[in-house]
């Protein structure tokens, strides 16, 4: 059995404390969540446990033995590995040669054996039960799941360095931020299979129904100090939250409205081909929230996509107020639509640009003066009123998105849709990536624009964000939407399986 101790770590950045004093124990055989808000220190705490940051004080040691501090070559000598949401596959390269990177190629008479490089590839996947990868195929043809667990599978390689340790501390950032729900379930079993060989996990995620099905034991950060670390079965949902946040956000989904009048129908779509999709119809009215369902590939985030424009349409049509939606994503802005995307980072922001400019980024005819120069006035004035309205943090609007924590950059989305006065909103996994405390905001913000008669129309991957926060929830299947059914009163159980066949039997 290993221990790998931080005692009393601190680290600071000026006159910000990244890490104040930290306190954490490691052991192998057991699944360690670290918890909190962005901005909490867990990133320099990973940092710190690659060897990439060098504590200003305190130490750290493996079964008592002090570890270098600051040296990633002793860590992994360790016997630590990281895996992170970003997978850097090297396009071109099998699944073998992927796995490889880390480790010397096998040779033979001075040329790379390829036959010992493919067996040691597949035995490492075997070790995992992951025996259906094909070690030559294309590591860019497997899904970003697949590709998590080969990552994983690849720290089984036997490390070629003189005294180094095999792999048994796992440090896993946000594994399943890329992964569908099948992907998930695939990645905990991986997990299940690591810790039973004796290995530990330090599992770092803002997705708690993950770390209270996951974890022995539980971590809490906050403003670089320990807050707690018990076992989860001393610990809950609510208490994590409130010393996530250091306040009791009471339930994080707001209450349903009282039973009203259905309101009008804003957006009718009848069977829209595009992509995946082949002939989805729905009707979505004013003041709710409809959520989009469904596995992989079903066609959620597709619907999203062709709607305002960004993927072309084979057939269908699309009414918005009762008029046909244009084609193309000005056009769909200009009606009356606003999207935020899945992807913020690489979909959404300029992330070196100021915030102001990404929130007036679709308005910027409106926002120019005799229709030739953009005012400047107008436009910080903008974004100063929606960023006030998202409650988003930021020391001014001239800020780069890059310094923004994930749950602020989400929240200039949100500023960016609202600032066009939009009838349809479409929320493509609004709060993906997004710590707690940001998410729980959110969600109040979409309940009250819904309130205030914003129609929103939501697909997401969560299962509970999808029953917490929806009045009804469409249903995709193979590309089409097969059916609509109340939100309130379903259980995960009940709507997962009606990802696969129609059966209002399950509760």
């Amino acid at each position: 059995m290993h221990r790998l101790t931080l005692d009393q770590v601190s680290r600071r950045f000026g006159e910000v404390a990244a890490l104040d004093g930290v306190d954490l124990t490691l052991v192998s055989g057991e699944v360690h969540a670290l918890m909190g808000e962005n901005g909490a220190g867990k990133s320099t705490l990973i940092r710190t446990l690659a060897g990439l940051d060098r504590p200003d004080t305190g130490r750290l040691a493996l079964d008592g033995t002090p570890l270098p501090a600051g040296n990633p070559a002793a860590m992994r000598a360790a016997g630590l590995r990281f895996i992170h949401q970003e997978l850097h596959a090297v396009r071109g390269l099998s699944v073998a040669e992927n796995m490889h990177l880390d480790h010397p190629y096998p040779r033979r008479a001075g040329l790379v054996d390829w036959r010992a490089l493919n067996r040691a590839a597949a035995a490492a996947l075997a070790r995992l039960g992951l025996t259906g990868i094909d070690v030559r195929a294309p590591m860019t043809a497997l899904g970003p799941g697949d590709q998590m667990l080969v990552r994983i599978a690849s720290t089984l390689i036997p490390d070629a360095a003189p005294g180094a340790r095999p792999a048994w501390l796992y440090v896993m950032d946000e594994p399943t931020a890329a992964l569908t729900s099948g992907e998930s379930e695939r990645l905990f079993a991986v997990i299940g299979e690591l810790v039973g060989q004796g290995a530990g996990i330090l599992y770092v995620s803002h997705r708690m129904p993950e770390v209270l099905r996951l974890a022995h034991r539980v971590s809490v950060l906050r403003d670089g100090r320990n807050v707690s670390s018990r076992p989860l079965a001393e610990t809950g949902e609510a208490r994590i939250i409130e010393e996530m946040t250091g306040r009791d956000l009471g339930a994080l989904f707001p209450p349903r409205p009282a039973a009203r009048p259905a309101g009008e129908v804003v957006l009718r779509v009848a069977d829209l081909a595009a992509g995946p999709l082949r002939g989805a119809s729905l009707e979505l009215r004013a003041g709710e929230i409809l959520g989009l369902a469904g596995v992989a590939g079903s066609g959620r985030g597709a619907l999203l996509r062709a709607l305002i424009g960004a993927l072309p349409w084979e057939a269908g049509s699309a009414e918005l107020a009762g008029r046909p939606l244009g084609r193309g994503p000005a056009r769909a802005w200009a009606e009356g639509l606003a999207y935020v995307p899945r992807e913020r980072r690489t979909e959404g922001l300029m992330l070196r640009r100021p915030i102001a400019e990404n929130v007036a980024l679709p308005y910027l005819a409106r926002l120019a003066r005799l229709g030739l120069f953009l005012d400047h006035r107008r436009q910080r004035r903008l974004a100063d009123e929606l960023g006030g309205r998202v409650r988003l943090k930021a020391a001014s609007v001239a800020q780069a998105c890059e310094e923004l924590s994930g749950g602020n950059q989400q929240k200039v989305l949100f500023a960016r849709a609202l600032a066009g006065g939009p009838r349809v909103l479409l929320l493509d996994e609004p709060t993906r990536g997004v710590d707690i405390g940001a998410r729980a905001e959110l969600y109040r913000l979409i309940r009250g624009l819904a309130d205030t008669g914003l129609a929103v129309l939501m697909a997401s991957s969560d299962l509970p964000e999808l029953l917490g926060l929806s009045d009804r929830i469409a249903v995709l299947r193979d590309g089409r939407l097969a059916e609509t059914v109340p939100a309130e009163g379903l259980t995960e159980a009940a709507l997962l399986a009606r990802f696969y066949h129609d059966d209002g039997a399950v509760t």
